[in-house]
């Protein structure tokens, strides 16, 4: 099985965030990602390389109205070439929000793309829960040891 290398890159310097942590969690995200049943669409095995960029609201808000024609930042945006990437200021509002560290928000955020990235979809109510549990499994699968 190839396994596609992957980098976490901060590019905001808004949220003080431990990268080379992501980094390792992110490598680890990815191998179990592998291990699952392929989505509709895309096989993370296709791609060489996966990036994680941590970004500021301002740069999402931008790619949010560039790719999706809507205003305003969201958590994550990924794209099939391989990109993830995760506004750090937004992750920081939702951790406090639903009481997670930010930490915790932003290895959310990496399975999430993974996922996306091997084809999985959260488009409709179903799918969406059938995402997140399947987040929440990854992430206490993959938490434990770091």
């Amino acid at each position: 099985m190839t396994v596609p290398e992957i980098s976490v890159r901060n590019l905001q310097r808004t949220i003080p965030v431990n990268a080379a942590a992501l980094h390792k969690f992110a490598a680890k995200v990815l191998r179990h990602c592998l291990q699952l049943q392929k989505g509709k669409q895309t096989d993370l095995r296709e791609l060489g390389e996966v990036f994680v960029w941590l970004i500021s609201d301002r740069r999402m808000s931008l790619l949010h109205r560039q790719f999706l024609g809507q205003t305003g930042p969201t958590d994550v945006l990924t794209f099939r070439h391989g990109e993830i990437f995760i506004s750090a200021e937004t992750a920081k509002r939702h951790a406090r929000l639903f009481g997670n560290s930010i930490m915790r928000e932003l290895q959310l955020y990496i399975i999430h793309g993974l996922l996306h990235l091997h084809g999985f979809d959260d488009r409709t109510p179903a799918e969406a829960r059938k995402m997140a549990r399947r987040q929440e499994k990854i992430l206490s699968d993959c938490s434990g040891a770091l």
